[in-house]
């Protein structure tokens, strides 16, 4: 079976830059006022971390906002039924004029989480590849008969559909050699996480190698890059605040891994580090602050950002 294209979604002549979005509106909107240009959610069911569930919090950035791209970053999609995946973030491109971008994740590392929806944990690989397809044939608006194995439906018809042809652009997250295939043969653009410079310009290479055997073109892909950033002008208070934040979300250790997969200390340190990620092949950013203040948030928006926007051209797209 021949993999459909990835739909076109023009890349800008600089980096897009985004953030993982603040939980408190007003600075949700000076965010936007700054020149963000993007805001993204993510949440698990039930993790040990406390959070929120993605797809309702979307509904509510959708609202805080007039401007910016909104996403998931990222949903588990093999815990939810396509179908209702599929109607919220329909009615979502509508409500927000086509600033949608739907990101995708199989996870597996809460266990708890697929017990509670009664989803098989080894599944979610395979459910994932099902749904993804299948809900782009929803989006066409037309009555949709899917024989399964996972999801078998008849006569399903999803209206309105999304102003956005096609639907909003499905972009596959992970880090192992199965996401990237996934990418690759079934989604709109990549967004790994934890990864090093020199690790995402391989995995662009992968996904570029696995796209051209399958004989899919990748015109308007999406190459985001997933990094926590802390930035500071003492680099070492940067570089403990940021262990601090990951140590807790991630609960380990991350302290020896900042060097590879994040970006912190000064601000020319911190731009420094993230051009190296443009320079790997990455479009756009999606920054996950480890500070969640609004001195931290105008220090990204208006000194970083400036300084990655500025950055030549992108290597690896040429």
């Amino acid at each position: 079976m021949t993999a459909p294209d990835a739909r076109a979604v023009p890349a800008g002549p600089r980096p897009r830059i985004g953030l993982v979005a603040p939980g408190d509106a007003a600075l949700v909107r000076e965010a936007e006022t700054l020149g963000a240009d993007s805001l993204w959610v993510g949440g698990h069911l039930a993790s040990v971390n406390a959070g929120v569930e993605p797809l309702a919090w979307l509904h509510r950035l959708a609202g805080q906002t007039e401007r910016v791209a909104i996403g998931s970053a990222v949903l588990l999609l093999p815990l939810y039924p396509p179908a209702l995946v599929a109607k919220q973030l329909a009615d979502l491109d509508r409500i927000t004029g086509g600033r949608v971008v739907l990101g995708i994740g199989v996870g597996g590392e809460y266990p708890a989480e697929f017990s509670a929806v009664q989803v098989p944990l080894a599944e979610r690989g395979r459910r994932t590849d099902e749904a993804i397809p299948l809900m782009r044939r929803l989006w066409s608006g037309f009555p949709v008969d899917h024989a399964g194995p996972a999801f078998p439906m008849t006569g399903v018809r999803l209206q309105p559909p999304p102003v956005t042809p096609g639907g909003p652009p499905i972009v596959v997250a992970g880090r192992q050699a199965p996401a990237m295939r996934r990418a690759a043969l079934l989604g709109d653009g990549w967004i790994p996480y934890m990864y090093s410079p020199r690790r995402y310009a391989e995995s662009v290479a992968a996904i570029r190698r696995v796209a051209e055997e399958a004989g899919r073109e990748l015109t308007g892909f999406r190459w985001l890059a997933y990094v926590p950033v802390c930035v500071d002008d003492d680099a070492q208070r940067a570089r403990r605040d940021a262990a601090a934040f990951l140590g807790g979300t991630y609960r380990q250790d991350l302290d020896p891994m900042l060097d590879r997969i994040a970006a912190v200390g000064t601000p020319a340190q911190v731009a420094a580090r993230l051009r190296e990620y443009v320079a790997a092949g990455a479009d756009e950013l999606v920054l996950l602050p480890c500070r969640r203040d609004a001195d931290h948030l105008r220090a990204l928006l208006t000194t970083v950002a400036p300084a990655v926007r500025s950055a030549p051209g992108r290597g690896t797209r040429r």
